[in-house]
C-alpha cells in the first residue's frame, strides 16, 4: 500500500515537472491573473444563458391547463423544426398573467420597451410598475428598454465578438505564420517554371476571381451575408481553378532541363511582406469602407470583418516560434522518419509553439470587444433594434442627465478589456522560461 502511495507521489510531481504543469503553477501565483479567470468563467456563463437571465418570455407557464416552456420554444421557432400554439401566437408575454409562471430573473427583454417607464427613468426614480419584482434596476432609456436586460443580452455580444473574430483571425494567423516560419526563404523548392506560373497564373485568377467580379461581390455583400459568402467561395474556385491550370501547365514543361531546374520560393518573405501590407492599412478605416456598402448591417458580419483584419500579430508570434522550434532535434527526427511535411509542421512543430499565440487571443479578444463597442457607439455595422454596450452608451448622448446608460456599459467595457489583458499579462508571465523554477 505504501509504495503504491510513493509512485502515485512520484507520477503527480512528474506530471507537475511538465511544461503545463509549470505554467499552471506560475499562472496560480498572480492572483489577479486568477481572479481574471473567474471573471471570464462568469461573464462566459452570463454570455450562454442571457435568455434564462432576462426575457419577456417566462421559463414555465400554463395557458388553458397546457404546461409550455416559451423560452426552450422559441429556440425550436428559430430553429424552424417547431412553431408556437395558436393560444400563444399573440401572447403579450410582460403584461400577461399566467395560471401558473416562472419568471427570469430579470422580467424583460432587451427589445422590450415598457412605456410607463419610458423617457429616461434612472435606476432611483419612483417606477410605474405592479410590483417590485417588476423594476428596472439600472433604470430605462428614452424607448423604455430596461438597461440590465441589456447589458446581460450584450454581454453574449461581446463574448460572441471575441470568440468568433479571434477564432477566425488565429486559424488565419496561425496557417501563415507555421508557413513562413517552417519554410523560411529557402525550405521550400519547386520547379523554376512551376514557381513563375503560379506567381503569374495568381495574380490572373486574382484579377477575374476579384476585380472583374467586384460588383458581383459588392452587391452580394450589401444584399447579405450569406449571399456575399456564395459569391466569395466562387471567386476562391475561380482563383483555386487558375492556380490549379498553372500547375498543370507545369508538368510537360519542366522536363525541359533549362525549365526544370528547382529554386528556392521565398515563402517567408512573400508572407511578411503581405503582413507589412495589412499592417498598413488601418483596421478601423477597412471596416468602415466594408460596412458604408451594407444594405443590412449585422453584428456577425463586424465579427467576420474583425476577424480577417485581426491575424497578423498572432502570425507574428506562430512565425517567430516556428523559426526556433524548426531547428530542434524532433522535428529533424520527424523528417528523418520520412513524415510529410504538412503532418511535421501541424502535428509536431506547431503544437509546441502555440504558448505565444494563446497570449495573443487573450489580447486580441479585449481588442476585438473594444473596437466592437466602438463601432456600436457610433451606430456602424449593428441594427436600430440590436443592444449591445456600445449602442447603450449612445442613448447617453442625447440625454446628458441619462448618467446610468454611460456608466454601466461603459464599467462593463471597461472590466471586461481590462480582465481580458490582465489575463494576458498572467499568460505572458507563467510561460516566461526564465520563471520555471
Amino acid at each position: 500500500m505504501t509504495n503504491n502511495v510513493n509512485n502515485t507521489s512520484k507520477i503527480v510531481q512528474s506530471l507537475d515537472q511538465s511544461y503545463w504543469g509549470i505554467v499552471k503553477r506560475q499562472f496560480k501565483k498572480n492572483k489577479l491573473a486568477v481572479y481574471s479567470l473567474k471573471f471570464v468563467y462568469f461573464i462566459v456563463f452570463v454570455g450562454f444563458f442571457a435568455d434564462f437571465l432576462a426575457s419577456d418570455k417566462p421559463l414555465y407557464c400554463t395557458i388553458n391547463d397546457n404546461s409550455y416552456f416559451p423560452i426552450f420554444r422559441t429556440y425550436l421557432v428559430n430553429l424552424g423544426v417547431a412553431k408556437f400554439p395558436t393560444d400563444m401566437a399573440q401572447v403579450n408575454w410582460a403584461e400577461t398573467t399566467f395560471e401558473t409562471e416562472i419568471r427570469t430573473l430579470i422580467p424583460y427583454s432587451p427589445q422590450y420597451m415598457d412605456l410607463k417607464n419610458k423617457d429616461y427613468v434612472s435606476p432611483f426614480d419612483n417606477q410605474d410598475i405592479t410590483s417590485f419584482r417588476w423594476r428596472h434596476w439600472l433604470g430605462t432609456d428614452n424607448l423604455g428598454r430596461d438597461v440590465m436586460a441589456g447589458m446581460i443580452h450584450g454581454t453574449r455580444t461581446a463574448m460572441l465578438v471575441g470568440i468568433i473574430s479571434m477564432s477566425i483571425s488565429t486559424l488565419i494567423g496561425i496557417i501563415f505564420g507555421a508557413i513562413a516560419g517552417y519554410f523560411g526563404d529557402r525550405g521550400l523548392q519547386m520547379s523554376r517554371i512551376r514557381f513563375w506560373l503560379n506567381i503569374a497564373f495568381f495574380f490572373i485568377g486574382l484579377w477575374y476571381a476579384f476585380f472583374v467580379r467586384s460588383y458581383h461581390l459588392s452587391s452580394a455583400l450589401s444584399n447579405g451575408l450569406g449571399l456575399f459568402f456564395l459569391q466569395l467561395i466562387l471567386s476562391l474556385i475561380i482563383l483555386s481553378f487558375f492556380l490549379l491550370l498553372a500547375n498543370l501547365i507545369a508538368v510537360p514543361l519542366k522536363k525541359i532541363p533549362a525549365l526544370g531546374m528547382r529554386v528556392n520560393v521565398p515563402v517567408d518573405i512573400m508572407i511578411s511582406r503581405l503582413i507589412e501590407i495589412k499592417v498598413a492599412i488601418p483596421t478601423m478605416l477597412l471596416i468602415l469602407s466594408i460596412v458604408a456598402v451594407m444594405k443590412s448591417p449585422s453584428v456577425l458580419l463586424v465579427m467576420v470583418i474583425i476577424g480577417l483584419t485581426s491575424w497578423t500579430g498572432i502570425a507574428k508570434y506562430t512565425r517567430a516560434e516556428l523559426l526556433k522550434v524548426r531547428s530542434l532535434e524532433y522535428i529533424d527526427a520527424a523528417q528523418a522518419l520520412g513524415y510529410s511535411r504538412i503532418r511535421t509542421i501541424f502535428r509536431h512543430a506547431l503544437p509546441n509553439s502555440l504558448s505565444a499565440v494563446l497570449v495573443a487571443v487573450a489580447f486580441g479578444i479585449a481588442g476585438a470587444i473594444l473596437l466592437e463597442s466602438s463601432l456600436s457607439f457610433l451606430g456602424i455595422g449593428v441594427r436600430p433594434e440590436d443592444v449591445t454596450w456600445g449602442s447603450m452608451i449612445t442613448g447617453a448622448r442625447g440625454y446628458f442627465k441619462a448618467w446610468w446608460l454611460a456608466i454601466f456599459p461603459g464599467l462593463a467595457i471597461f472590466l471586461t478589456v481590462t480582465i481580458f489583458n490582465l489575463l494576458g499579462e498572467g499568460l505572458t508571465d507563467a510561460m516566461d522560461p526564465r520563471l520555471k523554477q
